[in-house]
This record gives C-alpha cells, structure tokens and sequence, in this order.
C-alpha cells in the first residue's frame, strides 16, 4: 500500500509539474512591456489614435497614455466611475460616466467640449460591470443610460436630437446598420429605431428563463450581413433577420448567461459563456458548433482578432490566444496578483474551490475574492504590434506577443 501511495503521489507531483511547466512556458510567449495602475478597477475597453491609448477607470478619470511607454499626458475627472468604453471621432473623444453625464473631450489635450446629463444612472446588480460606450454615425452620438433610455445627441453640440424610453437599464452599446440603431435593454427586448427619428422599426423579446424571466440583454449586438447576433441572461445567444428582426436561431447555453459581445470571422461567430465557463465557435449561418474551449471562469469581454488567433480575457486573471479553427491554446499571459493569489480561488483541478459558491449568501465576498485576481472584463486592443487592456485591480497593460 505504501508502495502504491508513493507512486500515486510522485504521479501527482510530476502532473502538477508539467502543468506548471507548460503553463510558464505559454506565458514565455507573452511578455509585459509596461503597467499603469489606477485607483480603481479597469472595465472600459480601451481605444487609440495616433500614439495615445485611451480608457476610463472606475477611479472616476478617462486616461490618455502614451503607447510607447505607458507615461500618462492627461487624465479628466468625472464625478462617477467610468466603465464605458470610449470612441474617438476625428479631433473628439467621447464617453460616459457613472455620474450620469455623456462628455466629449479633445482628444489631444483632453479639454471638454461639451457634456450632455441623461436623467441619471444606475446599476442592476454586483454583476452590472459596464456603462453603454457611445456609437458615432453620421453626425450623430448614439448611447444607452441607466435611466433606461437611447439617446441620439448631435456630435458637434451634444444637444439631444431624440430620445427613446425603453422598461429597463441600458448599457448595451448601439450598433448603426442600414440607418437602424440597434441595441438591447434589461427589459429583456432588442430594439431597431430609425436613425434619424428614434421611431420603432421593430423590437424583439427574448425568451426568459424560470429564474430570468426578463432575458435582460447587457452587452452589444453584432451585426453581420443581414444578421444581428447577441446574448441574453436568459441563457440565449440569438440570431435575428435585421430587416424584420425575426429570429433565425438561437442556442440556450442552459445554466449560464451570455454577456460577451461575439466577434465574426470565416463564417464562424466566436464568444465566451458566464457560469458554464466556455468559449464557443459557432457557425454564424445556422447556430452549429464548431467547437468548444473549456475554462474555469467566467468570459464576459469580447474576443479580437489578431495575427490570426482569437484574444480574449477572463475573470481567472488570464488572456488567452487562441487558434480560431481549432480552439487550441496557442499563448496565455496570467496577472501578476492572479498568479500570487490563484490557489485562494481555485483547487489543484484548477476547478473553483468547494468553499466558494459565487451563487450562495455569500456572493458578494465570493465575487470580491475573483475580481482579487484581476479579472480581465476589458475586451483587449491590438495595435502597433501590442496588446492593451484594463484588469479589475486598476491595472492597465501593454503586452508583446
């Protein structure tokens, strides 16, 4: 018996060891070119023009660093946390903040331009990371508030050219497609409304589940030809006609939510799952899976495309790049504090440990104990050969792949 223990226990320290091993070596492949820490956790997504990059804290500031060496140029105060992504249109770049306001602000000097108040914001629950990042099309800025409302603002002016009230928060970002603004609500419908008008052209309600009846729809659409494609806590990712916003299918990922936005490429969409901790590809045309990729955490950001690999983070601390036609892991880079702190969440199945139930009395704490790794939310920006992203602790980060 002895005997047989020893050999199992070597048996189990070798494994421990080769995992190790060919975790390190993944992470070889990836290396940190710089780190910038906020004072609050990074959930925007971050954008760049020239050789600034750009992203919102929930330390109340929108950031401008320089790409090359993670310096800041400036930095503007709101008086709210800003998890919505910014967009840059010509000289403005423009946002949201948890204070309830749209602002627009130079994108060099980072002075204001103008700022709009919506009827003020609020948040659905612990899980309710992200404010509705603005979309810009001809003229116009169009956005969601936690007021529950779609709002179209004239881009020079921030002056409101309509408003469309629907029965729930919205912090889905807009999609412009054939002079429709597309977007979804926690009321649990997706909406089309003319551009130019904010005038229903059609809405569709998502299913519901037993204990989400709602479906509430948190992230954006994406559209693809004549397809839009999004998620739902219902449990749903669906795929509507656009024109009439008839469903063409959908798949019930039964026990889990899907936030991530999916991304299209060759056919195929790709995004990540909540609670059952997967990443799908799927055929966009009819809804068939090509393949699954397991993990041992939530993936609420999008996927990106670059130098053909699927990139994309997760709650666990990680980014993953991954072979788009075979789900295979190609490189990972885990945080500095996931890789400290990964055995306080996880147990040596690299399965999240017994004592943690993110769904008991407890979940506050629980979740509080994940986002410790520093949870990457922020769908990751490539360019000039780099990798940005923002992580739950207020990191942000330059990688080189």
């Amino acid at each position: 018996m002895k005997r047989k223990y020893l050999a199992l226990l070597t048996s189990a320290l070798l494994m421990v060891f080769l995992c190790n091993f060919c975790n390190s070596k993944l992470n070889a492949q990836v290396k940190t070119v710089w780190k910038f820490a906020t004072d609050s956790a990074i959930y925007s997504s971050p954008v760049s023009s020239a050789g600034l990059v750009y992203f919102g804290s929930g330390d109340q500031h929108l950031y401008a660093l320089h790409k090359s060496s993670g310096k800041m140029k400036w930095k503007f105060k709101t008086n709210g946390a800003v998890h919505s992504s910014p967009v840059i249109h010509e000289q403005q770049l423009i946002f949201s903040s948890a204070d309830g306001q749209v602002y627009s602000l130079d994108k060099d000097k980072g002075d204001l331009i103008w700022k709009f108040k919506t009827k003020g914001e609020q948040k659905s629950d612990i899980w309710d990371y992200y404010l509705s990042a603005p979309t810009v099309d001809d003229q116009l800025v169009y956005i969601g508030s936690g007021d529950s409302t779609i709002y179209a603002l004239e881009l020079a002016s921030g002056k409101m050219k309509w408003a469309y009230k629907t029965g729930g928060i919205v912090h889905a970002t807009p999609v412009v497609k054939d002079n429709m603004v597309l977007l979804g609500s926690y009321d649990g419908f997706f909406y089309a409304l003319d551009a130019k008008t904010g005038v229903l052209n059609w809405k569709f309600k998502t299913i519901g589940d037993q204990y989400f009846p709602k479906g509430e729809i948190q992230k954006a659409a994406m559209v693809q030809g004549n397809t839009v494609y999004f998620g739902s806590r219902d449990f749903n990712i669906y795929a509507l006609d656009l024109k009439t916003g008839t469903g063409k299918w959908n798949m019930k990922e039964i026990g889990s939510w899907v936030i991530a936005s999916p991304v299209f490429h060759k056919d195929c969409i790709y995004f990540g799952t909540s609670d059952t901790h997967r990443f799908y590809a799927m055929n966009a045309g009819s809804g068939t899976i090509k393949w699954t990729l397991p993990l041992n955490m939530r993936v609420y950001g999008s996927a990106i495309l670059t130098n053909n690999e699927l990139v994309f983070g997760c709650f666990n601390g990680k980014i993953y790049f991954v072979d788009p036609e075979t789900g295979k892991v190609n490189a990972d880079f885990q945080t500095e504090e996931s890789r400290n702190r990964y055995d306080r969440i996880f147990d040596h199945k690299d399965q999240l440990r017994k004592d943690l139930d993110p769904d008991g009395s407890k979940y506050k704490e629980v979740e509080k104990k994940i986002l410790s790794l520093g949870s990457i939310l922020s769908t990751p920006l490539a360019a000039d050969g780099m990798l940005y992203f923002g992580d739950s602790n207020g990191f942000f980060y330059a990688l080189q792949r």
